[in-house]
């Protein structure tokens, strides 16, 4: 077998842990989606009539940034398994053993992006119940699926690097919760131009905002502008310096002394 070919048999191998990991422990995966779903519920019963969102019906508005919360939070899932696995023990055995060492990092990653799919899957089906109604077509749908791929394989490579450097998985959580607010400072909930000029700047420009633009207007119909493009760009370099970032954490933490 070749080399790269053993690195694709035990990235597989690595995948299949953390999915078996979720079926033997789903209540990481509910735990995760618990406060998106809380969040949805809220702002669409509580708050929703009260914000002016410009002719859209408001459950339709506010999903798109409902799912990336989902996104954020999905983080910190990660970023605790990886911390696990570094402070147990279980990374000293595999260096016994004769895999490719990426392969940790590889299976933690898309199995997060696996698992979150499913995670945000619940959401948007509680959110179908409730009122949302996309007018996307297949292929629109699966322009969002993809982007919503790309934006959690991009946050699983930051999260990743997040469990790798901190000291435990306590902290490995609390470096996540950056990613959790920055929904909040963001279009999801209401229109930035509502926002004061200062905060009106950041939200308008930051990568949530570009991303919840984008699924906004495949699900929902409308101008795209320049969000899509964007949001592309703003996913793949994060998942370049996630990547790298962990890759050099990694090889530094498991290098032969």
């Amino acid at each position: 077998m070749t080399t790269v070919a053993s690195a694709v048999a035990d990235s597989s191998t690595m995948v299949r842990r953390e999915l078996r990991h979720t079926s033997r422990n789903p209540g990481q995966l509910i735990l995760a989606m618990l406060v998106p779903l809380i969040m949805l519920l809220l702002f669409n019963y509580a708050f929703g009539g009260a914000i002016g969102t410009g002719g859209v019906k408001y459950i339709n508005y506010v999903v798109p940034g409902i799912v990336l919360m989902a996104v954020s939070y999905a983080a910190q899932g990660t970023a605790i398994a990886v911390n696990t696995d570094m402070t147990e023990g279980i990374i000293d055995r595999f260096k016994t053993m004769a895999i490719a060492r990426p392969s940790v990092l590889f299976g933690h990653v898309i199995g997060s992006t696996l698992r979150s799919l499913l995670g945000i899957g619940i959401v948007v089906i509680v959110a179908l119940a409730i009122g949302f109604r996309p007018s996307a077509n297949i292929l629109e749908w699966l322009a969002a699926i993809g982007l919503i791929a790309l934006t959690l394989f991009a946050v699983a490579w930051l999260a990743t690097a997040f469990g790798l450097i901190a000291k435990n998985p306590a902290g490995a959580s609390s470096m996540t919760l950056p990613l959790a607010l920055l929904p909040f400072l963001s279009g999801a909930f209401a229109p930035t131009d509502a926002m004061p000029g200062w905060l009106r700047a950041f939200a308008a420009n930051q990568p949530m905002t570009q991303i919840i633009e984008t699924l906004r207007a495949l699900l929902l119909g409308g101008p795209m502008g320049n969000h899509a493009w964007l949001s592309v760009i703003w996913c793949c370099g994060i998942a370049a310096v996630g990547a790298a970032w962990a890759a050099s954490v990694f090889t530094r933490q498991t290098a032969v002394q």
